[in-house]
């Protein structure tokens, strides 16, 4: 049975709304050194999904968790399953044997359930660390709907840019795996954007996390539309580039795109005009808030929250931004992307152009 993804009208709220309480414990964080041994009471276990659906999870999740957990004084175990669900549950394994104060997973297509089974079994609490899933004690993640939402908007303000009605565009949708449940909270936010501004889809292929097979699926989908798209809701900067490089072989310009995660292909893109926009979605800001209920619940102490999934599971949540060209500096002021990834020859003159500096 999977998380229900729908989302009470709750206000969202930041990383700093993680509210600590009621010592409960005695835990004494253990000191920070090699992944083995230790205080299993002291030791926060971390799984990471691959390094494909998008590279933040080793260029920066892993980064601020591991600096963040450690810094706090506690032990860290990180591990990426690298797209495969059968190591996934070998890491896990490995990971409760050696001992666990608690769990930081992030779900890779339902893998996340059956290990926070075998860890609520031996009463290590699990947190489900930007995908929800059956089964955690607690949600951190950035609002989804709203990043949906400032997806969708993204189509809508590339297509009044174009001189586009939403009533009459030709727009495909392109969302996410829906074994990844957040994919269901960033289409209902897109949908519910441009839905109320008329916007009918002319087409939606399956949702995936694969830039490679979002191409494919695009230029079928392109094919039967006859060549004609005015726009396109892509779920991530990644699944974005496929599109594009769609775009690109057809001399199709001026196609309304999003994107999110604003990684370094999607914010070439937006300076070069081929991606309306991206939902910059601050990975510190992320890994910070799930550091503070790790820290917490290592600590005994309970962790307080004012959203929760329809299910009751309490939901921490980070607020996203919406980056256009004129905000590319504003990410690699913040470090999550190096100037020099971006500003290659090919892009140079549109750094210039949008006040785009190193560090």
């Amino acid at each position: 049975m999977k998380k229900s993804l729908l989302l009470p009208a709750l206000a969202a709220v930041g990383a700093s709304a993680v509210l600590l309480a009621g010592c409960s414990g005695s835990g004494t964080p253990s000191s920070s050194g090699d992944n083995g041994g230790g205080d299993a009471a002291g030791r926060a276990c971390v799984i990471l999904p691959d390094a494909a659906s998008s590279p933040r999870w080793e260029n920066f999740d892993r980064k601020y968790l591991q600096e963040g957990l450690e810094g706090a004084g506690f032990e860290v175990d990180i591990q990426n399953a690298q797209g495969d669900v059968n190591k996934y549950s070998t890491i896990a394994d490995q990971q409760l044997t050696q001992g666990c104060g608690v769990m930081l997973l992030v779900d890779y297509q339902g893998a996340a359930e059956a290990v926070a089974a075998k860890a609520t079994a031996e009463g290590i609490p699990v947190i489900a660390y930007d995908r929800p899933f059956e089964g955690a004690d607690y949600y951190v993640s950035f609002d989804n709907v709203k990043v949906g939402a400032l997806e969708g908007q993204t189509v809508l303000d590339g297509l009044q840019a174009a001189g586009k009605d939403p009533a009459t565009a030709v727009v495909v949708y392109m969302g996410g795996d829906p074994t990844d449940g957040n994919a269901a909270m960033f289409k209902k936010g897109a949908v519910e954007v441009m839905e109320a501004a008329g916007i009918k889809p002319a087409a939606e292929p399956p949702g995936v996390w694969d830039q490679a097979k979002s191409q494919t699926n695009f230029e079928q989908a392109l094919t039967s539309l006859g060549g004609k798209v005015d726009g396109v809701w892509v779920a991530n900067d990644t699944n974005a580039a496929g599109v594009i490089k769609v775009l690109q072989d057809n001399n199709l310009s001026g196609v309304a795109v999003s994107g999110q995660d604003a990684n370094v292909a999607g914010l070439q893109n937006i300076l070069l005009g081929w991606q309306t926009a991206t939902v910059y979605k601050p990975v510190k800001d992320e890994a910070d808030a799930a550091v503070e209920t790790a820290v917490a619940l290592l600590k005994g102490e309970t962790v307080s929250t004012d959203a929760k999934l329809d299910d009751g599971t309490p939901y921490v949540q980070v607020t996203p931004v919406l980056v256009g060209p004129d905000m590319v500096k504003d990410v690699i002021a913040a470090g999550d992307a190096a100037y020099d990834d971006v500003c290659t020859p090919d892009v140079m003159a549109k750094c210039e152009e949008f006040g785009v500096t190193a560090p």
